[in-house]
């Protein structure tokens, strides 16, 4: 069997997708799982579950990019690689993920 490659290109425009499906469920607005799942948002628990599954998505799609060698780190400011590196969402990622490159203090 041959081997195939990745262009990295594409895994770069995946991991846009993936880092904008991501910070639109931080922010609450409409994503594929919102189609997907459409009973859920009777749900509490929805907000938190739709996060955790695009928090997912990115961090599977960064993995790859390790794996294959592909520079992920400038998609994201500095403090966002270090969450992605860390792999936790904690409440520091969901309140901070946002703040600009340039924020101080």
């Amino acid at each position: 069997m041959g081997e195939n490659t990745i262009p990295a290109e594409y895994l770069l425009s995946k991991l846009v997708e993936a880092k904008v499906h991501f910070e639109r469920a931080l922010e609450c607005k409409h994503t594929e799982f919102d189609d997907l799942y459409p009973y859920m948002i009777e749900h509490p628990q929805f907000f938190w579950y739709k996060r955790y599954v695009a928090w997912s998505e990115l961090l599977t799609i960064v993995k790859l990019c390790n794996e294959l060698h592909v520079d992920w780190n400038g998609e994201f400011s500095e403090k966002q690689a270090e969450y992605i590196s860390k792999r936790v969402m904690s409440a520091t990622v969901l309140d901070y993920w946002f703040e600009s490159k340039e924020h101080v203090g």
